[in-house]
């Protein structure tokens, strides 16, 4: 006779007050990880102020994340930032909501009707990481493995991320992001990035003119939740020769009405 056992959320024994079974160690040691997460690319001493903490006790949470991939640190800035590990974790918690099985019909029917790749990504740290993507069969196209990351200045789901942040969030951005020139149409510049946020929300929708890449552009509108908070972006991603001026109003409203699908699916009220 095979016995199963009672399945429990908590050993019997620990019911009741939760406030008395914390492990303090590692109730510092998520509120270090919390703080990277909000702050983005900061140094030690940075977290240890923010946290009103030794250097020293940080230092010993941020190599045990180090070791496990949850931070990793600038070599050169000496800055920390959420690892790799962070997000495949995280990503559990995108599976459970479903977010990328509710925008997966639209980044398949954005891929179907214009023959160019999807693209789902999320903000990190100041950074846009992409999750999922519907990639075309063209011989030349955009490919972004889930975990890639690219800077927010210089992509179309970074940009039209930007333009739904916050304006504190926003000014903290354009005064801190270090905003690296990759192609002589990067914008680098904040007031130029600023006009540019402003277009994008006026045309719901952002475009990205090899602004990473010479020969590559990218179209992409915001994604929203119930609170309405962007939390995503999603895009359409080719070659410049096939996403060529005169068709970006046509398929930036195919990608603006693709993310105002998404956004109704996670509870957005969307006009």
């Amino acid at each position: 006779m095979t016995i199963i056992p009672k399945t429990r959320g908590r050993p019997k024994r620990f019911d009741g007050d939760d406030s008395q079974n914390i492990i303090q160690s590692l109730d510092r040691a998520v509120d270090v990880l919390e703080t990277l997460a909000a702050g983005g690319a900061m140094t030690l001493s940075q977290i240890a102020v923010e946290m009103a903490q030794s250097p020293a006790t940080i230092y010993r949470v941020l190599t045990t994340f180090q070791l496990r991939a949850m931070a990793e640190v600038n070599p050169v800035t000496q800055e920390w930032s959420i690892g790799p590990q962070a997000f495949r974790i995280g990503a559990t918690f995108l599976r459970r909501s479903n977010m990328i099985g509710r925008a997966m019909p639209a980044m398949q029917r954005l891929k179907d009707e214009t023959g160019e790749t999807s693209n789902l990504g999320i903000e990190k740290a100041d950074l846009v990481m992409f999750v999922a993507q519907v990639e075309t069969h063209e011989s030349i196209r955009a490919f972004f493995p889930p975990g890639t990351q690219t800077p927010m200045h210089a992509s179309g789901i970074g940009k039209a991320l930007l333009a739904m942040f916050p304006e504190p969030r926003l000014k903290r951005y354009l005064a801190e992001a270090p905003m690296e020139r990759f192609t002589d149409q990067t914008i680098t510049a904040p007031a130029l990035m600023i006009e540019e946020l402003e277009r994008i929300r006026a045309n719901g929708y952002s475009f990205d003119n090899e602004e990473k890449a010479i020969g590559m552009r990218c179209i992409a509108a915001p994604i929203l939740n119930f609170q309405g908070e962007a939390v995503a972006g999603i895009s359409v991603s080719g070659p410049s020769q096939r996403l060529s001026h005169d068709k970006i109003p046509y398929i930036g409203n195919m990608v603006k009405a693709a993310g105002e699908e998404v956004s109704r699916a996670m509870g957005a009220e969307v006009p």
